[in-house]
């Protein structure tokens, strides 16, 4: 009995084995058949194409003047008369007399210095009369020798000249002192701030106010060097400059624009910030001389988009098609299943990620998120302008969506 054990046992071993192994593999292939079952995922896609892409550059920047001066005089004396256009806010024309100095010191000293020019020209007359006079009397004591300067009275006639120079000298000073009087406008401007008032002392050393011009404003906008490349920026004077759209960035609804052009750069990296930055000119910004729709003013914080090159046969990929960063899900069109990519952009902004390679030509892309993507899986194309009853595709058929 216990050799007929020994025997069966292992048999029954076997058997027992087999089972399960015939158990286990029917539920396998159930579970195969159920997954081919399955029906497949339904995406929207549209039709990668390669096309031509302009890239878009966004910065910002606040408006400066062209000129802005402190004011100041060169002389020293009391305000007697503030011109109306010498207020804060104020617009000025070139030339204008903003501010006057009582002159009745300057007037006497330049009076002074004109009666000693005529003393000294005088004094330079009779040198030169009596120079004439002593070669004359040289010759008619008959002396052989040639007379010395001393008998000439050259030494005499160069002390006078001299002293003509000098008295021309300061009443040339004198004439600038009285002219200095009057504070004129360097350019054509506006008032930004007065800091002095009628009656009031002032000297050289004295800010009598802030002005600057208004011909054209600067804007001073940076430009990363991710963003360089895509972009030739003016270097030499007589490179040409680049439009640029500038955008008040204070108004939230409907802002106010002008346009505007890159006219240079300032050649230097920030260290900090390794970026470059470049100056941007918007001529008249008060509309002074042409119809600006509103005026661009000095300290306004503005937008600044400019265009930059043309980058030709690549991929424009919205940017709420990405799965993760820079993934994006492609369909094979053959055999309609899914592909998870991830790209290398050659740009990105806010909306668009632009891709020159890694991509297919009239592969499909994903546009619509999927709750469940697995890599491989099969795909039914939705026609997303299709409501209810949509139409979609597989190779081969076509049913509507369930």
């Amino acid at each position: 009995m216990a050799k007929l054990l020994r025997y069966l046992l292992p048999l029954v071993v076997l058997g027992v084995g087999y089972l399960v192994y015939a158990q286990f593999s029917v539920k396998e292939e159930l579970k195969a058949s159920i997954r081919h079952k399955r029906p497949p995922i339904e995406a929207e896609t549209t039709v990668l194409t390669r096309t031509d892409f302009r890239v878009t550059l966004n910065s910002q920047g606040v408006v400066r003047p062209h000129n802005e001066t402190s004011l100041t005089s060169r002389v020293s004396g009391r305000i007697i008369k503030i011109s109306p256009v010498f207020e804060s806010g104020s617009f000025f024309k070139k030339d204008d007399i903003l501010v006057e100095l009582d002159s009745s010191d300057f007037l006497a000293a330049v009076s002074g210095a004109e009666a000693r020019l005529a003393r000294a020209e005088a004094s330079l007359a009779q040198e030169e009369a009596r120079a004439k006079q002593a070669l004359l009397d040289w010759n008619d004591l008959g002396y052989t020798e040639p007379p010395t300067e001393l008998v000439l009275r050259k030494p005499q006639l160069k002390e006078a000249k001299a002293n003509v120079k000098a008295a021309q000298a300061e009443l040339s000073d004198t004439t600038r002192d009285l002219e200095r009087t009057k504070i004129i406008a360097p350019y054509a401007g506006r008032v930004k701030e007065r800091l002095v008032g009628l009656g009031q002392s002032v000297g050289p050393s004295t800010n009598l106010g802030d002005i600057f011009s208004t011909d054209f404003a600067e804007v001073r906008i940076s430009l990363s060097a991710r963003e360089l490349p895509h972009v030739i920026l003016p270097n030499n004077p007589d490179d040409a400059p680049i439009p640029v759209t500038l955008t008040d960035a204070l108004a939230k609804e409907n802002p106010q624009s002008w346009q505007g052009s890159i006219v240079r750069t300032e050649g230097v990296l920030d260290e900090k910030s390794r970026k470059l930055f470049v100056i941007a000119r918007v001529d008249d910004p008060f509309g002074l001389n042409s119809e600006t729709p509103a005026p661009l003013r000095v300290g306004q914080p503005i937008r600044a988009t400019l265009k930059g090159e043309l980058i030709k046969n690549v991929f424009v990929i919205p940017r709420e098609t990405l799965r993760r960063p820079n993934e994006v899900i492609l369909v094979e069109p053959v055999e309609m299943k899914l592909n998870r990519v991830v790209v290398d952009p050659v740009w990105n902004e806010e909306h668009f990620l632009v891709v020159r390679d890694g991509l297919t030509e009239g592969w499909h892309l994903v546009t619509k998120r999927l709750a469940n993507a697995p890599q491989g899986a099969r795909v039914t194309l939705v026609d997303p302008n299709v409501d209810d009853e949509k139409a979609v595709s597989t190779p081969g058929e076509t049913k509507p969506k369930t």
